[in-house]
């Protein structure tokens, strides 16, 4: 089981992992051995998950998440086969963790008084500048 929060927590079938070669270094070693991890989440039909969470988690994962519902993570970063499944967990963790939380709801502002004179005094100059571009008349 992977604890998220105190309220939530993946279950361990919710949850695959398969091992695949890595790329990078490792000599000779690289080619025999599995090390890189592919998590598998199946987000969609996740029941530890609230629906409002899904949504924002299937935002923030972008091209992670399958059509299918699933959200798969990659990591190859170390030579260490349980290292990587170590990181894999905790990426999806955080990402979870990150969808928890609900966006902050903007709240709309009018621009000040300073502001609206400055931006004023501004267009003012420019057509100004403008305007003295004009056809030069040959008679002067």
């Amino acid at each position: 089981m992977l604890r998220i929060s105190d309220k939530i927590a993946v279950e361990d079938w919710e949850i695959t992992e398969q091992f695949v070669r890595a790329s990078g270094p490792g000599g000779q070693n690289v080619n025999k051995v599995a090390t890189a991890v592919e998590l598998r989440f199946e987000a969609a039909n996740s029941p530890s998950l609230p629906g409002p969470v899904k949504n924002r988690l299937k935002r923030l994962a972008g091209r992670r998440w399958t059509n299918d519902g699933a959200l798969i993570l990659q990591v190859d970063e170390t030579r260490s086969q349980a290292r990587n499944r170590e990181i894999a967990r905790e990426r999806l963790a955080e990402l979870i963790r990150k969808a928890l939380t609900p966006p902050k709801k903007r709240i709309p502002t009018r621009p000040t008084l300073g502001s609206k004179k400055r931006r004023l005094k501004a267009k003012k100059a420019r057509g100004e500048v403008k305007a003295l571009r004009g056809k030069v008349d040959p008679r002067e």
